[in-house]
């Protein structure tokens, strides 16, 4: 029977047992002590002091480097955050009893396929306060953009919320056998899958994509560095980056399937799963 390992990242270690219950893994992110009930990534071969740009790539970093034998091309391998996780549908998310809502098992119509994302964030359908908030530079600039909904693409939506041109930047530091095909696509798509979450059962596939994205955030820092003084919708550039690069890579690269994910923080539970 084909098995699904869900690692859980948090930035709480009091969401310790709220993990376990849910039979996923537990994995500490951040600058707080973890015990040893959870894995971290700051062992043997690390970035874990980039995690505050990076976000949870320095785990996906990890465990590429260190544990990569973890990955089967029979089972599957997923990641998800103490306040999203992967649902049954999209009707499923229960307060009361969670562990019976989220994913805990492979679902046949994943048979066929090599990777799981997340279901698509629609671009073109921003709020107008949004708009106002994020993007009033944009707007006084180009307001037609933000009229017409088939002008309101990945990369416009990238500028609105983490800086007009930086994107741009970031793309031209691409290998020869991306820059072209990502460009095109945050140009043109209206969606992308969000989180920088995925589940795989592909070793080589976990394996080439970690080589691509670590290599190109590598020549980004170049450009961006590690300024604490960003605000935060800058400050994760990496993370930020990478949530969309990971939509662009496996959908050209992979026989994907998307699966419904919901917003529901455990850190304040007190609900017995």
């Amino acid at each position: 029977m084909t098995s699904l390992k869900m690692y859980c990242f948090s930035l709480n270690s009091s969401n310790l047992d709220k993990i376990k219950k849910l039979n996923y893994v537990p994995v500490g992110l951040g600058k707080e002590n973890f015990s040893k009930d959870w894995i971290t990534d700051d062992t043997k071969d690390h970035i874990s002091k980039k995690n505050s740009w990076y976000g949870e790539n320095t785990f996906y970093y990890w465990l590429w480097k260190n544990n990569l034998d973890s990955f089967s091309d029979a089972d599957w391998t997923g990641f998800c955050h103490y306040r999203r996780f992967w649902i049954k549908n999209t009707n499923s998310l229960n307060e009361i009893d969670l562990k019976q809502s989220i994913i805990q098992e492979v679902p046949n119509e994943w048979s066929n396929h090599e990777v799981v994302l997340r279901d698509e964030i629609f671009v073109n359908s921003t709020k107008l306060s949004k708009i106002l908030k994020h993007g009033r530079a944009q707007l006084m600039k180009n307001p037609f953009v933000f009229l017409s909904k088939k002008k309101m693409t990945v990369k416009v939506h990238y500028d609105m919320y983490h800086g007009p041109g930086e994107l741009d930047k970031a793309i031209e530091l691409l290998d020869n056998e991306n820059r072209e095909d990502f460009r095109n696509w945050v140009n043109t798509s209206q969606s992308f899958n969000a989180n920088n979450v995925f589940i795989c059962r592909s070793r080589s596939l976990y394996n080439d994509y970690c080589k691509s994205l670590f290599q190109w955030l590598e020549k980004c820092e170049t450009l961006f560095g590690f300024d604490p003084n960003r605000s935060y919708s800058r400050i994760r550039v990496y993370a930020f980056l990478s949530e969309r690069y990971l939509s662009y890579w496996f959908k050209k690269n992979s026989n994907y399937i998307e699966c419904p994910m919901n917003f529901h923080d455990i850190t304040n539970d007190k609900i017995n799963f």
